[in-house]
């Protein structure tokens, strides 16, 4: 049997709009390897997969990637140095409350 159709196997549909898009990019990113293997692939696919390639583009990816994990690292300090602050709250509250003082306050609040 000389079957010349190419059998695409089709995966369920994606379920967020991202993973929908991480689809495309597959199925985009297959289409340019075949081109690419068949020799079909326009100037703009092979320049675009060159660029990829490049010294410049891999340093610009390290650095994106680095100052994402800052981004992370910064924000989770920010979390961090938030939880403190409620401890340290907490512990004047309760050292307020042992001392006596703590029930002033919460009788002027309900006033």
């Amino acid at each position: 049997m000389g079957e010349s159709k190419k059998k695409y196997r089709y995966s369920r549909p994606a379920l967020t709009p991202e993973a929908r898009e991480d689809q495309l990019i597959a199925l985009a990113t297959n289409l340019a390897e075949q081109q690419m293997r068949d020799g079909t692939a326009s100037s703009q696919v092979i320049t675009h997969f060159l660029k990829m390639g490049s010294m410049k583009e891999r340093i610009e990816r390290e650095i994106l990637n680095e100052q994402k994990e800052m981004i992370k690292a910064k924000t989770e300090a920010l979390r961090s140095e938030k939880r403190v602050e409620e401890l340290y709250a907490e512990a004047l509250s309760a050292m307020r409350k042992y001392s006596g003082q703590e029930v002033v306050e919460e009788e002027n609040e309900d006033i």
